[in-house]
């Protein structure tokens, strides 16, 4: 199973993504954990998101020949890097788009606390958000709030299980 979790810093997707990683027994990859490994002082550089990209494509790969379970973790904001993923995972019935949303006061509370792995703030927020590009994918949407990890898990669980199901019987 690949899940792709996407959304704008401070959305909550890191949160998320990583709780479910844990729930499906996947391995998870996280755009920022990357980048703090690859650039020790990041200025969020086109380049550098490339590199960081890059290199969740690469460790893609790898866990496609082991055939493991993964959940990337990224904003994945551009329809051109998310084509790159999806036509590395080539259409397999076992991979999934979930993006996280927040409110804008939810997201503005939540980047004004300093974060383990990323250094995103609001006006990273803004300028990612103007670049935003719509998923067009088929995808889950989820709603994220201080306090309901919960049922956005309920939600998740059962859109994989459901898609799951209806691809299997085709």
């Amino acid at each position: 199973m690949i899940v792709i979790v996407c959304g704008l810093p401070g959305s909550g997707k890191s949160y998320f993504a990583s709780l479910l990683a844990k729930r499906i027994k996947a391995s998870y990859i996280n755009s920022d954990r990357l980048r703090k490994k690859l650039f020790v002082n990041s200025l969020h550089t086109e380049k550098e998101k490339i590199e960081v990209y890059v290199e969740m494509l690469r460790q893609l790969k790898e866990a496609l020949k082991e055939n493991k379970n993964i959940v990337l973790d990224a904003t994945f904001y551009k329809a051109t890097i998310r084509k790159k993923f999806l036509d590395e995972i080539g259409g397999k019935d076992m991979s999934f788009i979930i993006e996280v949303k927040a409110g804008q006061r939810v997201i503005r509370k939540r980047l004004s606390k300093p974060r383990a792995y990323s250094e995103a703030d609001f006006k990273i927020y803004k300028k990612i958000e103007k670049q935003w590009e719509p998923i067009f994918e088929k995808h889950l949407v989820l709603d994220s709030t201080d306090n309901n990890i919960d049922a956005m898990m309920l939600d998740a669980l059962h859109y994989l299980r459901t898609c799951h199901d209806s691809r299997a019987g085709q």
